[in-house]
């Protein structure tokens, strides 16, 4: 199976998004942590029909229970947005600083809810910070492979960091994988 992870990062970060990103890449290290040795728990979960919040419940074992993320909080809107952000998790830094963590299976790339988590982390005061956890493979109901998310998600979304001239301000943005690249493994 394998727990795969992106890390991009932007360009240039003041001394406390620098200080900031010792403890956002610790979390990014237990969570990729989890994920490995949830591997057998992931895979029968994740099967063609399943619902995201069966992998979900798998990654609230480590988030909530564990880390002390909130989920399903309630965000601060933006000035002018009106959008009730409500991601999967959320975990505060400090005041107006936290990580946005959501959970995708499906819709992950075909219905673009990659593009619109990175959207709700960047219109978001409170959220500097996304950790995305996606599949590795999602699959056809004969068993074959339809797409695999986490190689074009980590493609896509890296466009917004890296260059100055590109850049959102989303501080972070960590892509982990979950499942079974094949159904033979």
């Amino acid at each position: 199976m394998g727990v795969e992870s992106a890390r991009f990062v932007r360009a240039s970060l003041t001394p406390t998004e620098t200080e900031e990103m010792v403890v956002v890449d610790g979390l990014a290290d237990e969570l990729a942590g989890h994920l490995q040795a949830s591997d057998d728990r992931i895979g029968v979960a994740h099967v063609h029909g399943a619902q995201s919040g069966a992998i979900q419940s798998i990654v609230a074992d480590l988030l909530r229970d564990q880390l002390g993320f909130g989920e399903e909080v309630v965000l601060t809107p933006e000035d002018g947005f009106v959008t009730g952000a409500r991601p999967d998790f959320f975990y505060r830094i400090s005041a107006n600083r936290g990580i946005l963590a959501e959970v995708e299976r499906g819709g992950t790339v075909n219905n673009n809810h990659d593009l619109k988590d990175l959207w709700k982390a960047h219109i978001s005061p409170d959220a500097q910070h996304l950790f995305l956890v996606v599949p590795n493979a999602n699959w056809t109901a004969t068993g074959g492979v339809r797409e695999r998310p986490f190689i074009r998600v980590s493609n896509r979304l890296s466009a917004f960091f890296g260059d100055p001239r590109r850049e959102i301000d989303v501080v972070s943005l960590h892509v982990f994988s979950y499942g079974y690249l094949d159904h033979s493994a």
